[in-house]
């Protein structure tokens, strides 16, 4: 049995979508553990309320990206984590910590990466004129949105679209790739087909 952390910033949507995937598909893993940078992180509850072991370290109490990373990394050690999986964690992440959990750390992006990496995506995909927008399931890399894709979902961008419907639409792809690509990577080590 694999050991899966998740770290969470906000309300944890994808993380649930994790929980409930592996749950009712019974992945060879278990959840060890949901982090957060935030205290008030509406996920925190979900984790609980669902047995699942939660942590605190707020990144607003260091004085540096690097004792907050040191910290988190010991936190994210003590349940011998075989991957780490960043489901809308907003922080950037130091390159010693990245390479901590080089090959065996994913992240979602709210783009067809290449196209639109940071923050913005979905405003960006809309005054670029662009049909198709998407989530992006990615190995995480010291280069923000950069690392080897592992699956990406695709949603038109319709007529009279704006920035929160058509977040809405690819959050819900999210919810179905993420998943997808985080169970072949468990049992398979490569990418989900799409």
């Amino acid at each position: 049995m694999k050991n899966i952390v998740i770290l969470i910033s906000g309300g944890g949507s994808n993380m649930a979508a994790i929980v409930r995937a592996a749950q009712s598909e019974q992945w060879p893993a278990r959840i060890a553990a949901v982090i957060s940078n935030k205290a008030d992180a509406g996920g925190l509850a979900f984790a609980e309320a669902n047995g699942i072991p939660t942590a605190v370290v707020p990144s607003k109490e260091f004085a540096s990206r690097e004792e907050f990373d040191a910290t988190l990394r010991s936190v994210i050690d003590m349940y011998e984590p075989d991957l780490v999986v960043l489901a809308g964690f907003m922080r950037i992440l130091t390159a010693p910590f990245v390479e901590h959990y080089a090959g065996r750390m994913l992240n979602i992006h709210p783009s067809l990466l290449p196209h639109f990496p940071g923050l913005h995506t979905h405003r960006q995909a809309l005054e670029a004129g662009h049909d198709r927008h998407g989530a992006t399931v990615h190995i995480v890399t010291a280069e923000l949105d950069h690392g080897p894709v592992l699956g990406q979902a695709e949603v038109d961008v319709l007529p009279g679209d704006t920035e929160d419907t058509l977040a809405a639409r690819v959050l819900q792809q999210e919810h179905i790739l993420y998943p997808r690509v985080i169970r072949s990577f468990i049992e398979h080590g490569a990418p989900a087909q799409q």
